[in-house]
């Protein structure tokens, strides 16, 4: 262990920024955790449903605020593709690498879950537990059509300034939820307002708006516009979709998540200095390329993991609070903070046997 640890360091380039990189982790680990505290998996009367503690217990309501990191993992997409996009590299090579480099490891989880609904179905188990498994595995999976369709489009989103899709989402959620405009509608912000962040990270990327005044001015004004969001203009205080909930903050996204994400961008550049520090530490740093290196992999399979954990317990032991139970207790948070463990086991052999097979066909 220490060998490799020394050996990550010492083939780390000096002049890396290593802070782009602990951000992108942080953001994966947040997704991974939020999913895993948020999602839960109810079996009962010979069926699957799912549902969230967040619907029966609205004081854990600041568990979204922390793991809820999509904004990160824009904003950080945008730097990196402005970066890699300024090197001499002719635009059809350099975005189909980019593509080739996302699609083909969603087409094997594609393919291993239409695999198993399959069998599942032709086995006998109920199509809607089915459609309700696979729904949680593909449903995480539209971020990526945003973050490819933002990333062809790097060289011209490295000129805005992000009021311009902030506006957009502005008008979009006034037209749909103040004026009654078709809920349609509403889905012009799942581009726009992604694009907010990723347009910020362009900007850092030419040492645009990542100066601590501006830093400041994005936490505190997106901290203050959602707080007025939610608190007068009757947006959810939740920044996860809640099964059961009459609205969502992230289907399509609304401007109190853009707010909200504002202010996370503002957060992680104030941390950019002090995670360069931390990335000094050798053994901080190991864990952070293994996690870079296993990001799509671990974003793609996590939802999988838990599902077969689930499972798993369940036929070897029967239904157990925190994994098959309605989420309705703060007894439930507890045993579920229990089984993470469990899900993280099953992660990492996924990533394991992922890796192994992209090895073997090398």
């Amino acid at each position: 262990m220490a060998s490799a640890t020394l050996l990550i360091e010492s083939a780390t380039r000096p002049d890396r920024d290593r802070a782009i990189d602990a951000l992108r982790a942080i953001a994966i680990l947040g997704v991974v955790l939020g999913h895993w505290l948020v999602t839960a998996l109810v079996f009962g009367h010979g069926a699957v449903f799912g549902a969230s503690p967040l619907r029966f217990l609205p004081q854990f309501t600041p568990i979204s605020w922390l793991f809820q990191t999509l904004a990160v993992f824009f904003l950080v997409g945008g730097q990196v593709a402005a970066i890699s996009r300024s090197r001499q590299i002719p635009y059809s090579g350099w975005v189909l690498a980019r593509f080739r480099r996302l699609f083909r490891p969603v087409a094997v989880v594609v393919a291993v879950w239409a695999t198993v609904a399959g069998f599942s179905i032709a086995a006998g188990v109920d199509p809607a537990s089915v459609r309700t498994l696979v729904s949680l595995v593909l449903s995480p999976m539209w971020f990526l059509l945003v973050f490819v369709a933002l990333t062809a489009a790097t060289p011209l989103i490295g000129r805005l300034h992000p009021a311009i899709p902030l506006a957009v989402v502005a008008t979009v959620d006034l037209l749909r939820l103040g004026l009654g405009a078709p809920a349609w509608v509403g889905w012009v912000n799942l581009l726009a307002g992604w694009m907010v962040p990723f347009v910020l990270g362009a900007a850092w990327a030419q040492g645009r708006w990542d100066d601590r005044v501006s830093l400041w001015s994005l936490l505190l004004g997106g901290l203050a516009a959602t707080v007025a969001l939610v608190w007068w203009a009757g947006y959810p205080a939740a920044m996860v979709g809640v099964p059961g909930a009459g609205f969502s903050n992230l289907a399509p996204p609304s401007l109190a998540a853009v707010t909200f994400g504002l202010a996370q961008c503002g957060a992680a550049g104030l941390l950019r200095d002090p995670l360069r520090r931390l990335m000094r530490r050798p053994a901080l740093w190991a864990g952070v390329v293994v996690a870079n290196l296993s990001a799509m992999t671990i974003f793609l399979w996590h939802q999988t993991a838990m599902i077969t954990g689930t499972v798993l317990v369940w036929l070897a032991a029967g239904p157990r609070p925190g994994l098959h139970t309605v989420p309705e207790s703060t007894a439930w948070v507890v045993a579920r903070l229990g089984w993470l463990p469990l899900f993280a086991l099953i992660l990492t052999l996924c990533c394991l046997a992922v890796d192994r097979v992209r090895s073997s066909r090398s």
